[in-house]
């Protein structure tokens, strides 16, 4: 399962994308729990473009992935 979602975070759709959440992938996935890791999957069914607006801060996430995007955001800000 991890191996999956390290793979589908680094071929998302648009080429930020791929770099931040493969980034984050690679950092965190292996430490998450069984709860983390079912939101992160559902959160790699969502847009791109609306991912990266999270992401950037461009547009406020939706309150179920509000956490998950701030720690990827810290992530890209590295």
């Amino acid at each position: 399962m991890i191996k999956r979602m390290q793979m589908r975070s680094m071929r998302r759709g648009i080429k930020e994308m791929d770099l931040i959440l493969s980034a984050y992938a690679k950092r965190n996935l292996a430490a998450m729990d069984a709860a983390g890791l079912d939101l992160y999957d559902a959160l790699l069914h969502e847009n791109d473009q609306d991912l990266y607006q999270w992401v950037t801060g461009q547009v406020p996430s939706p309150k179920a992935y509000a956490d998950l995007i701030a720690d990827i955001a810290q992530t890209f800000q590295k």
